[in-house]
């Protein structure tokens, strides 16, 4: 796509990931499923494991051994890592005591501290439409979440991993440019597998053989849907791409119902109506754009 066409770059950018968050969920029913049996720690090491596994021989064919990681701006990538791994890494412990609906919607705060650190540190525009929109799935995961009850440590757990998240998200948006996604997932990857090591160790659990492919598939679901929303950042900002995260919820829902009996109820159902509602505003406004755009161009 040409760099004089960059609303449909941002259009690109918001379908890679809607993908994303729609795919990124499966690791949360992995994870959620294994916790009955292994520690979370020992479990985010496995998920970074497996990754390492996949992904250092694809990189090192695309960029030769010496070239697999990036080689610009190493100390963003480490921070967007390590982000990463305390977002996961909590998330992780809260999904283990809480239901996967309720820790969902308190880790959605990560995109609000997207949005205003994308605003405050990289000075992107807060456009009204951006706003409603990031308004609309923040309301949305608080129907579904439905707060007044009795206050569970797990829900402070999901709301620490939201925050992460949400600077994780900047992170990501200023080291996107500066190496390819299959660089920078080898790097989060090795990294993440390296802090998680001495964690793994002391909470060290053997899985059974019936375990075995679900933590290949927290491997080889996280690498996809990380790449794609890796992808993404290279063409779009944080305050667009941000409230796309409120999608996870769609997926969450339909996880829970079909694999923990988790029925969804009207309230839950009317969240996550919001939620759509929120990412479709962003996509509809590009659409325009990308029309207006190529109408010129035909113009011209």
């Amino acid at each position: 796509m040409s760099n004089s066409h960059p609303a449909a770059h941002h259009l690109l950018g918001i379908a890679l990931m809607s993908v994303a968050m729609l795919t990124v969920p499966g690791v949360d029913g992995f994870a959620k499923a294994l916790s009955a049996d292994h520690s979370p720690l020992f479990v985010s090491w496995a998920r970074y494991a497996v990754a390492t596994v996949v992904v250092l021989p694809l990189a090192g064919l695309s960029h030769g051994g010496r070239a697999m990681f990036p080689t610009q701006r190493r100390l963003a990538h480490l921070v967007r890592t390590l982000l990463l791994v305390c977002s996961m890494t909590l998330y992780f412990f809260a999904i283990a005591r809480i239901p996967l609906a309720t820790a969902m919607a308190a880790f959605l705060v990560g995109p609000i501290i997207a949005v205003a650190v994308a605003v405050i540190w990289l000075g992107e525009e807060l456009t009204r439409r951006k706003a409603i929109s990031l308004t609309l799935g923040f309301a949305g995961a608080l129907i579904i979440a439905r707060p007044g009850g009795g206050f569970d440590p797990g829900v402070l757990l999901a709301l620490a991993a939201g925050f992460c998240y949400g600077f994780y998200l900047v992170a990501t948006r200023i080291a996107a440019f500066t190496a390819s996604p299959l660089q920078t997932l080898a790097f989060q990857s090795l990294v993440g597998a390296l802090i998680m090591t001495p964690q793994a160790v002391a909470t060290w659990s053997w899985p059974v053989v019936g375990e075995f492919w679900m933590f290949a598939g927290l491997g080889a679901i996280s690498l996809f849907s990380h790449g794609l929303s890796i992808a993404a950042f290279r063409h779009a900002g944080a305050t667009t791409l941000a409230p796309l995260v409120y999608l996870e919820l769609v997926s969450s829902a339909s996880i829970g119902y079909f694999v923990f009996a988790e029925v969804p109820d009207l309230p839950t159902l009317a969240g996550a109506a919001c939620i759509v509602l929120a990412g479709l505003i962003l996509v509809k406004r590009t659409e325009r754009k990308v029309a207006a755009a190529v109408a010129e161009r035909r113009a011209g």
